[in-house]
């Protein structure tokens, strides 16, 4: 049984636009491919994982798993790893998404980041498993310290990622 001190309050908002959805995969792209610096680079969250998730719970019907595919390819191209993980961990994490999308939506954050985390996780976990299958090195505990700022991230990213779908208030009808 949720309570209601677990729910969230109902917020409407205009529909996503799907050119909006595809210039912000855009733009996690981009800065998972930014030149980094060593010491922060295992910090970063995988911002492309991170907004393939958003977008899979704000707009399932809009998150296709050819684009997540094809996002994932880019990324394998792009980093010059093995072709096909994170496009893999990308299909999963969509799957994943529009099976709990409707669970999420109704939570509050607190409850949202306990939900969110495993599926970090899980996209992660199988970056992993097929570099571990292909005789890649363990990178080390240090890997998952990006699900956590993912999870820490992702108050700031929903926040953000409303404001163009919430309705502009009409002056004149006040």
């Amino acid at each position: 049984m949720i309570s209601s001190q677990t729910m969230a309050p109902q917020e409407l908002l205009l529909p996503a636009k799907s050119g909006f959805i595809l210039l912000t995969l855009f733009i996690a792209l981009t800065l998972n491919l930014m030149p980094w610096p060593n010491w922060i680079n295992w910090l970063l969250p995988d911002f492309v994982a991170l907004l393939v998730l958003y977008w899979s719970i704000e707009a399932p019907r809009k998150m296709s798993f050819i684009l997540a595919w094809c996002l994932g390819l880019m990324m394998d191209i792009a980093n010059g790893s093995l072709f096909g993980q994170h496009a893999l961990a990308y299909v999963i994490l969509v799957y994943a998404g529009i099976a709990v999308h409707r669970r999420i939506q109704n939570f509050q954050i607190p409850a949202q980041l306990l939900h969110i985390a495993p599926l970090l996780l899980l996209t992660n976990c199988v970056v992993l498993l097929v570099r571990a299958l292909a005789d890649a090195s363990y990178p080390g505990y240090s890997y998952f310290l990006s699900t956590l700022v993912g999870v820490a991230l992702w108050p700031v990213i929903g926040f953000i990622l409303k404001i163009p779908q919430r309705p502009r208030s009409d002056p004149s009808r006040a």
